[in-house]
């Protein structure tokens, strides 16, 4: 029994883990593609999109690598979440599918279809990330569960909560596209987008409290897990890592420091995820089903491992290794088409 409780374990960071490197990867051209309207120029949307077309597709590996690795690891918890989410997970791929379209036709046409298929891919970009925040509410405040079974309505995952932490995370793309920017491009187009950061920075911020305050409201068990002895030791340390986090953010881009910014919004990222794991565990679907009720057999999680241990070094290789290939600033006139 201890071995089943370990290899779900792993697997309960594994499956994090994609997650994680999915929102903060795909995150930053989901913002590009929400940023796109405000950047009319033709030649600055051919750099920002020049910024990320070598590696915009490998980004989405990771969401392919969460899903299915949930699919497979903890059946009962996709089950039971698909149901609850197939609305905005279909509007999900639907605008992604329009991102990913828009991508490569864009190049490819006259200048007024240049125009819809860059309505296209800013119009994909936000609904995907609204999609992907309202899924994330929806999980928060918990679905109906009898038995095994999802037992809610069709319309369940849409409350003011889902709503408020899809702007959220619609805001969070939108400064990890603007820091990009910051990283990847010079000129007017940068000096554009550290004007963007700022606003977008208190924005974040703004949202991550508003997210962070309803929270404890949901359900009891968070507010317990937050504020109570001496789990508070534990959790006090988050919204102080935030705020310094948000005070380095500040001064970087007071000091238009280029390389720093994308960064520490990462970091942002990353300390909103943790917070959002210790609201959660040990339930993958909150308040009704754990990590260990709801996995797979031992050996079939035992099994899934060794392709995990040869497939996510892999990825990590490839994906870096395009990075850096593609790594410094991304110039009017050239990049890749």
């Amino acid at each position: 029994m201890t071995g089943a409780v370990d290899i779900a374990t792993i697997w309960a960071f594994i499956i994090a883990f994609a997650v994680f490197v999915y929102v903060v990867m795909d995150g930053f051209d989901l913002g590009l593609g929400i940023l796109f309207p405000l950047f009319p120029d033709k030649a600055d949307r051919d750099v920002i999109m020049n910024s990320v077309a070598p590696v915009w597709d490998g980004n989405e590996t990771w969401l392919v690598l969460g899903g299915g690795g949930m699919m497979a690891a903890f059946p009962l918890a996709y089950a039971v979440l698909m149901p609850a989410l197939y609305t905005p997970m279909i509007a999900m791929l639907i605008g992604l599918i329009f991102r990913g379209v828009a991508f490569e036709f864009r190049w490819r046409t006259t200048q007024g279809g240049r125009n819809r298929w860059d309505i296209a891919f800013a119009g994909g970009s936000l609904l995907a990330a609204l999609a992907q925040g309202i899924a994330l509410g929806a999980i928060l405040q918990g679905v109906h569960v009898e038995g095994r079974h999802y037992a809610g309505g069709w319309w369940d995952w849409l409350t003011p909560f889902s709503i408020l932490t899809g702007l959220a995370l619609a805001v969070g793309y939108a400064l990890l596209g603007a820091t990009w920017l910051v990283l990847k491009t010079e000129g007017a187009l940068r000096d554009r987008a550290y004007v963007l950061s700022w606003s977008l920075l208190f924005a974040m911020l703004g949202a991550i409290g508003a997210v962070s305050i309803a929270t404890p409201f949901l359900h009891v068990q968070y507010a317990q897990r937050w504020f109570t002895w001496p789990n508070l030791v534990l959790t006090a340390p988050v919204p102080v890592a935030v705020a310094a986090v948000a005070v380095m953010l500040l001064r970087s881009l007071a000091g238009k420091r280029d390389y720093q910014p994308f960064f520490l919004s990462l970091a942002l990222f990353a300390l909103s995820y943790a917070g959002l794991g210790i609201s959660m565990w040990p339930y993958i679907v909150p308040q009704s089903i754990t990590i260990w009720q709801a996995a797979s057999p031992q050996n079939s999680q035992v099994f899934m491992l060794f392709g995990v241990a040869v497939l996510v070094p892999l990825i990590l290789g490839y994906t870096a290794w395009a990075y850096w290939v593609f790594r410094g600033k991304v110039k009017h006139g050239s990049g890749y088409h």
